[in-house]
């Protein structure tokens, strides 16, 4: 069974057609890349997904279900997890408070113990409100706040945007860690070294249309193409 497929979907804001037939699939326990340049459609992809942004046509299943025009939080019932471009923490709250918000909604691994054991930086700072973190500790705090959903299917939007290579490589530890568990992914990335280093497939996106599909392993020795691809070099 496929954990997410996307078929033909079309995707507008407002007047503006942004996603032109988009169709991908993400395996069970697969890990795919999303990439492209900025204003490629990546987060209309996600966010369509995630339901959000309702379709205008096309079909959108989730583990064989159909998801087309199902809400947010029923999907995250259904256990689809979403970590949004820009973190979005809840400012004034603690971490452990913005982390509490999402524990125990479903059962499963994951849960405050097992957090900060993945993120020990966030019990350090566990009486820390979320605007007083770095970048690097809210992107942590957002993905976190994310697992304590115990997702089935994870959905990222430019994780590694804005942070220390530090950071970047302990982000990229954490999501090996959870396709290790069998977890499925969907990584939206400019940073094209880091998402086919992690992938199993890539997707690649040029104004709301699909250009390529395949391995990550081809494009992964191949940097000129990866250019040409998406229109940055891989760092």
């Amino acid at each position: 069974m496929k954990a997410l497929e996307l078929r033909e979907v079309g995707a507008y804001y407002g007047q503006s057609h942004i996603l032109h037939g988009v169709s991908l699939e993400v395996g069970e326990g697969e890990l795919v890349a999303l990439l492209g340049r900025n204003g490629a459609g990546k987060t209309t992809t996600l966010r369509t997904a995630m339901g959000l942004l309702p379709p205008r046509r096309g079909r959108i299943l989730v583990f064989g279900r159909e998801t087309t025009h199902t809400p947010p939080h029923r999907l995250a019932l259904l256990g689809v997890g979403y970590v949004p471009e820009g973190r979005r923490v809840f400012p004034y709250l603690t971490v452990e408070e913005n982390l509490r918000l999402s524990a125990g909604k479903r059962p499963g691994p994951f849960d405050l113990r097992r957090i900060y054991t993945l993120f020990p930086r966030l019990e350090e700072r566990r009486h820390h409100l979320g605007r007083q973190l770095s970048g690097g500790e809210q992107e942590m705090l957002a993905i976190a706040r994310a697992l304590l959903l115990n997702p089935r299917l994870l959905l990222l939007d430019e994780p590694s945007q804005g942070l220390a290579p530090l950071v970047v490589r302990q982000v990229a530890e954490v999501l090996k860690a959870l396709k290790r568990e069998g977890v499925s992914l969907l990584l939206a990335e400019q940073n094209a070294h880091l998402a086919l280093g992690l992938a199993d497939r890539v997707y690649v996106l040029d104004d709301g249309r699909v250009v390529h599909a395949g391995p990550a392993a081809e494009l992964r020795e191949d940097p000129e193409r990866v250019r040409a691809l998406t229109g940055v070099r891989r760092r």
